[in-house]
């Protein structure tokens, strides 16, 4: 998902900028982030399904026993 560029909020500098794109002085098109579309894909593609594969190796009592210091450490933050 690319993001739109960000457009100056004042009026004149909105209309300079669109003057210089329509006149291929400026690029309209984002910057790169430097990231690997692939890697990026294949990053989320493992967040996606980390949480349910991690539940499934476990067994029933290290589930209980992370909940419960999971439990714990949220009503320690006071």
């Amino acid at each position: 998902m690319t993001k739109k560029p960000k457009r100056p909020r004042d009026t004149n500098q909105l209309a300079k900028s669109i003057v210089d794109i329509a006149t291929g002085d400026a690029d309209d098109t984002p910057p790169d982030n430097g990231k690997n579309p692939a890697a990026v894909a294949l990053g989320r593609l493992g967040g996606m399904k980390g949480g349910k594969a991690r539940a499934k190796s476990l067994t029933a009592k290290q589930r209980s026993k992370i909940a419960k210091d999971a439990a714990k450490a949220r009503w320690k933050k006071d």
